[in-house]
């Protein structure tokens, strides 16, 4: 009997396209792109409407914690939730509130008129939307792609993703020095709502329907007994929640600062995201083809490069090693993004996955509110230089702690991982990974 989701699909122009890029595969990665063009963008903006707003280094801060942190609040609860509802709805709910939120921003901002208690109150909204998109956008890949092609399906959708971070920093970049903070904010909001758009139509009639459950703290509680049973799960979560806080203090304060005091302002900063977002579109290349047993082994090696723009920006190199750097990196995290992606989807069953994903993204980023508020005075007492040093000597040693997990070892990919019985596959969550700090991302969310 055929089974019309394993064969392969036309375009409207006639050519095929592989049996996981189905309809909702093409709706949320069109989704993706238009969010992160938008994002990555917003992410540059939303630092210079502080500095206009004569904001400081501790400003800049504020502002990046006021985002994490309803993002570390609430995403628990957004796992919970996407697990009990379908998780399209929790999506397009989300993306709602980030539209919303940004166009109120860019309009302040625009005006002359903003404050940095205003932008810390819309960040904060952002973020909170950010924690109920992240898990159910997670889940929905994780429940629709099947094993055999689970690998290629999150590199090739990752490239897409990346591609479009690459054009959303250096179009933010540019733009933000030639048009100012407040147009790029306003594209921001657009972005964020024609991507809700596209994914009220996706179709989610093929995802099994779960069973009723004891509640949503007995929801919580299952998710964690899945969480804390596997070390290799727990001890990887409990490094990135180092690094990625780390990440974004350097991506989210330092970077910046130091874009503007020694490389000429926003456009060379822009540049250099850029080219991290080129280099995860390699990375993703690379692991398009490259399928290693050894997943997690292979995955946090690729930890250790992610330490090079924070000794960069800590010497501090021009903008041409600058952007060799974060090139670099971006290469290297794809490498754990696509491995991780692939072991998560391998041993987690559908049914818990937004609760483990909540579990995960709560754990990596849940040191982000304190470590970007803590950036400025950090740079108070001991500067700037050794700030960033002390930054990249803390990712290298929690990463080779990782290592001495024997799960994280020794842990393997499996011929055939679990398939999963639905008319088409979805896609994951856009980023973190944002990004760059934003956790989202752009780390791990980002990987």
């Amino acid at each position: 009997m055929n089974n019309p989701a394993a064969s392969p699909h036309r375009t409207p122009f006639g050519s095929r396209r592989p049996e996981w890029a189905g309809r909702n595969y093409v709706l949320l990665t069109a989704a993706t792109v238009v969010t992160n063009l938008g994002t990555h963008g917003a992410l540059i903006a939303t630092t210079w409407a502080v500095f206009e707003a004569k904001g400081d280094a501790g400003d800049v801060g504020l502002v990046a914690m006021a985002r994490f942190l309803p993002l570390v609040l609430f995403l628990l609860i957004g796992g919970a939730v996407a697990d009990r509802v379908p998780r399209h709805r929790v999506m397009v709910a989300a993306n709602t509130l980030n539209c919303l939120s940004q166009a109120v921003f860019a309009a302040l901002v625009l005006s002359g008129e903003a404050q940095i208690w205003q932008m810390m109150v819309l960040t904060g909204l952002c973020g909170t939307g950010q924690a109920f998109f992240n898990p159910a956008a997670e889940g929905m890949l994780m429940s629709s792609v099947t094993g055999e092609q689970a690998s290629r399906a999150f590199a090739v959708y990752r490239m897409a993703m990346h591609g479009a971070s690459i054009g959303g920093a250096a179009l933010g970049g540019a733009l933000v020095a030639f048009v100012g903070p407040g147009w790029v904010l306003l594209i921001d909001a657009i972005a964020f709502a024609v991507a809700g758009g596209l994914r009220a139509f996706l179709d989610v009639s093929g995802i099994p329907e779960r069973a009723p459950s004891g509640g949503l703290f007995a929801d919580l509680r299952e998710g964690w007994h899945e969480f804390v049973g596997r070390p290799w799960l727990w001890s990887i979560v409990a490094q990135f929640s180092v690094v990625v806080g780390l990440i974004g203090a350097v991506e989210s304060v330092y970077g910046p600062l130091v874009a503007k005091a020694e490389l000429g302002g926003a456009r060379p900063w822009g540049i250099a995201l850029a080219a991290y977002g080129v280099g995860t579109l390699a990375g993703a290349v690379l692991m398009a083809r490259w399928k290693p047993r050894r997943l997690l082994f292979i995955g946090t090696l690729g930890v250790f490069p992610i330490a090079l723009p924070s000794a960069a920006l800590a010497v501090p190199l021009d903008a041409v090693g600058l952007t060799a750097a974060m090139f670099v990196s971006g290469v290297a995290i794809e490498v754990f993004g696509v491995s991780w992606m692939t072991a998560l989807h391998q041993e987690i069953p559908e049914e818990k996955l937004s609760r483990v994903s909540a579990y995960d993204w709560f754990g990596s980023t849940a040191l982000l509110p304190l470590t970007t508020a803590l950036a400025g005075p950090a740079e108070t007492a001991f500067g700037r230089s050794a700030a960033l040093w002390g930054a990249a000597g803390l990712m290298v040693l929690v990463t080779a702690i990782v290592l001495l997990v024997p799960d994280v070892r020794n842990l393997t990919r499996r011929p055939h991982t679990k398939e999963i019985k639905g008319p088409e596959p979805s896609a994951a969550p856009e980023s973190a990974a944002s990004a760059s700090a934003d956790a989202e991302g752009a780390l791990r969310r980002n990987g």
